[in-house]
């Protein structure tokens, strides 16, 4: 490798490092922006879909991106699919930040990549290594600790069940999402929150928004921010990085949920909450990283929520190190 090509491809690093960095710090603040925006969780996604959609749009005409798509109709058929369960994935997420905290909700939602894991196990035949078990036992120890469940406080469960539902649909959008290949990953979202539209009509309450007032500045976010511009910086970022960089830079979000959390809101994670979390994030770390290769690039169209694993991503709140099949 000359000098020259050596020093490109830093500065590429550097730039993707940055990008990704970003964009995770503007994931960890999507709690705030659907808690301040007053509207429920089927509302907030209506509008992060419509608001998105002509963003996103807009960028990807602008790009030129809908000449030669690559779309056939399996392909649109299955991203249309991945978008479903990533919009319900974003109305259980939602949910869960009402029936319990941003903070927690966000750390249970961190257990993305074991369902990930698992259907691939069950849907796919792929092999479950011992260390992948060991891994999965770790997560599970933490998330007992993180729930706060005892004998005598049975601790908000109805927030932990929403995120662990929101994590199971992100990984259903995710395995199906995976195979739309050779399709810019713009495009796919695209598709995704154009079908949240439709889908989440007959569940939006349009005399309760009406007098949301400044809450519509925090929908608006939800789409311009949230869903087109975080998802830019992420999609041009993994055109950079390893996908071990990305795992690691992947959990900026949850740090960043979780001290928004506390500094807007006052909520805190327990002392044995707390002990969980660490057991999560590491566990998610370790099988994000031996689900590829130490080094591998990511590819521009693996698909993770919004959003991306985390696909690489389907749109989702919180994008996991994207993976490689």
């Amino acid at each position: 490798m000359t000098t020259e090509t050596a020093q490109t491809a830093a500065n590429a690093t550097r730039r993707g490092t940055v990008e990704l960095t970003l964009a995770m710090v503007l994931s960890g603040t999507l709690g705030i922006f659907v808690v301040e925006s007053g509207a429920s969780p089927f509302e907030v996604v209506f509008f992060r879909c419509l608001f998105g959609a002509l963003a996103l749009g807009a960028y990807c005409l602008a790009r030129g991106y809908f000449t030669d798509h690559a779309f056939t109709p399996k392909k649109l058929a299955l991203a249309a699919l991945g978008g479903v369960f990533i919009v319900f994935n974003w109305v259980f997420l939602f949910e869960a930040y009402e029936e319990s905290s941003i903070s927690l909700a966000t750390v249970v939602y961190h257990t993305q990549p074991f369902y990930v894991v698992l259907l691939g196990a069950l849907l796919f035949k792929e092999r479950l290594t011992a260390a992948t078990f060991g891994w999965l036992g770790v997560a599970f120890a933490g998330l007992v600790l993180v729930s706060g469940v005892s004998p005598t406080d049975p601790g908000p469960l109805a927030g932990l069940g929403f995120a662990l539902l929101a994590a199971l649909f992100y990984a259903v959008s995710t395995v199906i999402t995976k195979r739309v290949t050779g399709v810019k990953p713009h495009l796919v979202a695209l598709v995704q929150v154009l079908v949240g539209i439709p889908l989440l009509l007959p569940f939006a309450d349009f005399a309760a928004v009406s007098g949301l007032g400044a809450g519509w500045a925090w929908l608006v976010g939800l789409g311009l921010i949230h869903t087109c511009l975080m998802y830019v910086l992420m999609y041009s970022a993994y055109q950079k990085l390893a996908t071990a960089k990305i795992a690691v830079l992947a959990f900026v979000y949850p740090a960043v949920a979780m001290v928004a959390d506390r500094a807007v809101y006052g909520h805190h994670i327990g002392l044995v909450q707390a002990l969980g979390v660490p057991l999560i994030l590491l566990a998610s770390l370790r099988i994000n990283r031996a689900r590829q290769p130490r080094t591998a690039a990511c590819s521009a169209t693996t698909q993770a929520p919004a959003t991306t694993q985390g696909p690489a991503t389907t749109p989702a709140p919180a994008p996991a190190a994207p993976s490689r099949r």
